[in-house]
């Protein structure tokens, strides 16, 4: 086995002064080691009394001892100041800025630097906080060295110093540990003034816009995995319903420059392209975009569709206008993910006049539910757990809106439209909205809970229009629909009209979220999707 070998061993031998072992033939050693350290500390001092500066520490106690009539190595034995209370006094000295006659006159005790608020330095890097009191005693008996010490002396005074440092060390940690709360602290209060202001901002930028990358890397990094992109793909109500839109419409591509914002795997682009586009740019922030590269080499459309990774928001595309805009936007309850503000960052800075966003027409549907099996499954359930009362747990379960395949068998109530969007006109400010409602009750029942669904529609200049529905009544789709379960069921009877107000706002912490709020019956409930 080799030897090892500190490569660094000679020069630490020459910078670490040996210890004394207390014979007297090492005392002239042990000098020149103290006489070394108290060079090592000439460094510029400025007196405990005045604003003079001194070249050593040496030079600060025959200051002191001439211009102020005080000496410090007295005070020191007087007192009998071991490291910590030595440091005290100096930094009770500089911070109080006391005159040197306090120190003359003081008791044996109390001493006025007894608090431990005094460990904490005044000055940094105080050449007089690094001096051992010890050695302050040999520099007071002799200008050329230091008094000699024992081996356990040596050991002593040297532990206490390190001890003392050590102490610094925790209380600088500790003011270093409350600056970096208090600056998170600050860091929050500024986001949440910047998420939660009311004031609109320059431009067309909504809050989406106005996410950092990294603050929205999560919700793009949710699409770089490919089984969320299998999950769509595999809805053929929507996947065959954008299909049949550009196939069935070549009229409206042909010739055609179209920007699909969040391609994903590139299939909107591929349709476009092969419905007669001229040119399709396909535009994704997530990693798929890498795969949907390979797609379209594979199927030979690299000559007609450019891909470009970032968010639209970020980017610059190679055109000033295109004439069509396709995207699959929709979310839960049609808004959750908020991807329709990028549509629309996108139509009023690069569609042309005359060009059209798809689809063109969503609507936003509400209908009651009657499954009092589901609400004792999800919050009745509680009252009774195993004997014991866990009602307290609803105040978590009923505020989370749930996405589920809804039975249409347990629909109570006629659907009602409560919004209508115009992809080529609304305003960014109207997808937050209120909207008052009214159901009409078929059944004689309690009322446990409100689905939500959309419909889409490619409608504008199309000779073949197409629809689609998410909601319960027809083939299900990967957006299922969004159930909002009451505290409590609601009786009804057939023929009344429950009437209501909904509120649908995003959430200023996390604007791809939605909260939704249901005033119903003088009930009041917000709900969230996230």
């Amino acid at each position: 086995m080799a030897e090892y070998t500190d490569p660094h061993g000679d020069r630490a031998d020459e910078e670490m002064p040996e210890l004394s072992d207390g014979d007297d033939d090492d005392i002239e050693d042990d000098e020149e080691q103290w006489q070394w350290l108290e060079e090592e500390d000439s460094q510029p001092v400025t007196c405990l009394f005045c604003d003079r500066l001194l070249n050593s520490v040496t030079a600060t106690l025959q200051h002191c001892r001439a211009e102020h009539q005080v000496n410090l190595v007295d005070v020191i034995r007087k007192h009998s100041l071991d490291d910590y209370g030595y440091i005290k006094m100096i930094n009770f000295v500089r911070s109080t800025k006391c005159d040197a006659s306090c120190l003359t006159g003081l008791p044996d005790a109390p001493l006025p630097w007894e608090s431990e608020d005094f460990l904490r330095p005044v000055q940094q890097d105080d050449p007089l906080l690094q001096t051992d009191p010890e050695e302050l005693c040999g520099i007071e008996e002799s200008s050329m060295s230091v008094c000699p010490l024992s081996g356990a002396g040596s050991h002593d005074a040297l532990l206490q110093r390190a001890q003392a440092a050590e102490e610094r060390s925790r209380l600088s940690e500790e003011a270093l540990s409350r600056a970096m709360d208090d600056l998170h602290k600050l860091k929050l209060l500024a986001q949440g003034l910047v998420l939660n202001a009311e004031t609109s901002r320059s431009g067309n930028l909504g809050t989406v816009a106005e996410l950092r990358e990294d603050e929205d890397e999560a919700y793009f990094s949710s699409y770089g995995h490919y089984s969320i992109h299998e999950e769509m793909l595999k809805d053929k109500v929507r996947t065959e319903s954008y299909r049949d839109f550009m196939y069935r419409n070549p009229e409206v591509f042909k010739d055609k420059v179209v920007l699909d914002v969040g391609c994903g795997t590139g299939i909107l682009s591929m349709f476009a392209a092969r419905a007669g586009a001229k040119k399709v740019i396909a535009v994704d922030q997530s990693e798929i975009i890498y795969q949907a590269m390979d797609i379209v080499r594979s199927n030979q459309l690299e000559d007609k569709i450019t891909l470009i990774k970032g968010r639209i928001e970020d980017i610059n595309l190679p055109v000033e206008k295109v004439d069509i805009i396709i995207s699959e936007w929709m979310g839960y309850f049609l808004l959750f993910e908020s991807m329709l503000d990028s549509v629309l960052y996108a139509r009023d800075l690069y569609l042309a006049d005359g060009g059209s966003v798809y689809p063109d027409l969503c609507n936003i549907s509400l209908a009651a539910l009657g499954d009092t099996q589901k609400h004792q499954d999800r919050i009745a359930f509680w009252d009774d757990v195993y004997g014991f009362n866990m009602a307290c747990m609803k105040k978590a379960v009923v505020p989370e809106a749930m996405v589920e395949v809804v039975k249409a068998d347990t629909l109570i109530s006629e659907p009602t439209v409560i919004q209508t969007i115009d992809c080529n006109r609304v305003c960014l400010s109207e997808l937050e909205f209120a909207s008052d409602f009214c159901l009409k009750i078929t059944n004689t029942t309690d009322c446990t809970a409100v689905v939500g669904y959309f419909d889409i529609f490619f409608d504008r200049g199309c000779s073949n229009k197409v629809m689609f529905s998410t909601g319960p009544q027809v083939t299900k789709t990967h957006w299922k629909q969004t159930v909002f379960l009451l505290d409590k069921p609601v009786p009804v009877q057939a023929g009344e009209e429950l009437r209501g107000k909904i509120t649908v706002r995003k959430n200023k912490k996390d604007p791809r979220s939605l909260l939704v709020t249901f005033d119903l019956r003088d009930r009041k409930q917000t709900y969230s999707l996230q």
